[in-house]
């Protein structure tokens, strides 16, 4: 039986939820079904959802993802078997940020065929970060849940196409909780800094109609509307409802550039409660 994450989860930085067991249980009683720790951790991110499992009774925990290049295969089923005794734990994994020096030369592709068949651990227990078309059919193939991360709605029904409904959905969202343009897209930029420096992205977004232009400079207005939910929260709630009408069964929000993100979750559920 898969992971039940929820109709909304909550995505931040692995790091960023270590000790923060009294946090994960506010969000279990504000609704979120599951968390997300993300930013391809390493494998010190396993003990930390045991933490956050052990905090709570409901709420899910997933890797967002952990890296396949940095990460053994046998650590993550060591980890997994650790917390096999509860079936809201959910072993994300991805590619990260590229091949490290010294790895043995394989594609992208090769190397997560090679660790799927590594892993010691149940398909209804695993999740694959995928984006584009062959990464979301793997996804479908080997996993119960493709995690597509920073795509608008378009994107999410061009997934639901390309998995179909045998798979478990789950986008993840960047939200802006600020209602004046020039603020709001400058927050939306700081947060796409990092990923506008990297290759990672391109090709999808490329693919997805935006151009070259709309990726240099920090990224053009166009960029940061369709990737960034900014706005009262009324606004924000529709975006992410958009997704589930595209074909999501969750969605994973990330708040950024708020002064204070547990108050930002709360109105966000509260908005979506509605």
């Amino acid at each position: 039986m898969t992971v039940e994450l929820g109709r909304y989860g909550v995505w931040d930085r692995a790091a960023r939820w270590v000790g923060r067991g009294s946090d994960a249980a506010e969000l279990e009683e504000l609704g979120y079904g599951a968390l997300w720790l993300g930013g391809s951790p390493d494998g010190s991110v396993l003990t930390t959802a045991s933490e956050l499992l052990d905090a709570t009774e409901k709420i899910a925990v997933a890797t967002a993802a952990v890296n396949v290049w940095t990460t053994p295969a046998g650590e993550v089923n060591d980890g997994y078997r650790a917390l096999a005794w509860t079936d809201r734990f959910l072993v994300g994994i991805g590619t990260g940020h590229g091949e490290p020096a010294g790895e043995v030369r394989h594609s992208p592709y090769q190397k997560l065929i090679h660790y799927l068949d590594e892993l010691d651990v149940p398909r209804d227990r695993l999740a694959l970060a995928a984006l584009g078309p062959r990464l979301l059919r793997l996804a479908a193939a080997r996993t119960s849940v493709a995690h597509p991360y920073m795509v608008t709605p378009d994107c999410t029904a061009r997934a639901r196409e390309t998995v179909g409904a045998g798979v478990l959905l789950a986008p993840g969202q960047h939200v802006v909780l600020e209602s004046d343009p020039s603020r709001a897209r400058d927050l939306g930029r700081e947060a796409l800094a990092e990923y506008l420096a990297r290759a990672d992205h391109t090709p999808d977004w490329l693919r997805d109609g935006f151009t070259e232009e709309d990726l240099a400079g920090g990224g053009s207005d166009r960029l940061v509307d369709a990737l960034v939910a900014w706005g009262g929260v009324e606004r924000v709630a529709a975006r992410l409802r958009e997704h589930h009408e595209a074909g999501a069964d969750h969605v994973a929000v990330r708040v950024v550039g708020a002064s204070d993100a547990r108050r930002a979750l709360r109105d966000i559920a509260a908005a979506l409660a509605d």
